[in-house]
């Protein structure tokens, strides 16, 4: 809601930022804590959260021009303005993963079994990510007249004066909560992949339906559905397969 924290001379320290940072380093920290538990060689993972970090920026970057395609083909000076604004989380997500692909084909390492290291990490990185939302005030839901609603100041992103919905902080609630379910059901999956399946079931789903209270409009659309509910139905069933596929492989090797 409030995005300056302090300033020192013409350097202005903001809340976003430094929830990112904070997410970034709790979720470097438990991936560690968790390579350690598991016996998982960690000599890799400094190099790995570089690529997932510098895949996931770019493809957060690409996936907001293609939905301000029409507005960068009439004014193509937009893709220089928007050079340090401007993410979309699903393509962080695809760009992470497909840059952990490569890696991990490159060192010859098991993809799957760093996938599911890393995925509850991303989904605690993301809780930080959503308060961050909140204080600099993108990512707003609809206007309401409920208790809930939460009333911006004008300096913020969103619309200032108008109670709207908290979607920041409800996508951050439930970002902890699949972090939690994520670390739980690890220690009984059956096989390698199926953490990274579940986050992408739980997370495309609850995305999906948060949707429908988001109010900023930027966000492009495809039809009816917003461009990340559009993804979100191809992730949610990739996650479907990508699960039963590895329960049913564990079970015939079993």
């Amino acid at each position: 809601m409030y995005n300056d924290l302090f300033s020192i001379g013409p350097f202005t320290v903001h809340g976003y930022g430094v929830m990112i940072a904070i997410g970034v380093l709790a979720a470097y920290m438990v991936m560690m804590k968790r390579a350690k538990r598991l016996n998982i060689d960690s000599s890799h993972i400094d190099s790995l959260t570089v690529w997932v970090l510098v895949g996931g920026a770019i493809g957060a970057k690409v996936l907001f021009w293609l939905t301000q395609m029409e507005n960068i083909l009439q004014n193509p000076s937009l893709l220089l303005l928007t050079i340090t604004d401007g993410f979309v989380v699903y393509g962080g997500i695809i760009g992470g993963v497909l840059a952990g692909y490569i890696y991990c084909r490159k060192k010859q390492i098991g993809f799957l079994k760093y996938f599911d290291l890393i995925i509850p990490s991303v989904a605690l990185a993301q809780g930080f990510g959503r308060i961050g939302c909140f204080m600099a005030g993108c990512c707003y839901g609809r206007e309401t007249d409920s208790a809930f609603g939460v009333v911006f100041p004008s300096s913020s992103l969103a619309p200032g004066g108008v109670p709207l919905i908290p979607t920041q902080l409800i996508s951050s609630g439930l970002d902890f909560l699949l972090f939690a379910a994520l670390i739980l059901y690890a220690k009984r999956k059956k096989a390698d992949g199926q953490v990274a399946a579940l986050y992408l079931i739980l997370y495309s789903g609850g995305r999906f339906i948060l949707e429908f209270f988001r109010g900023d409009i930027i966000r492009g659309s495809v039809g009816i559905l917003s461009t990340s509910q559009f993804i979100a139905i191809f992730l949610f069933v990739i996650g479907c397969g990508m699960f039963i596929g590895r329960q049913y492989k564990a079970a015939i090797l079993r």
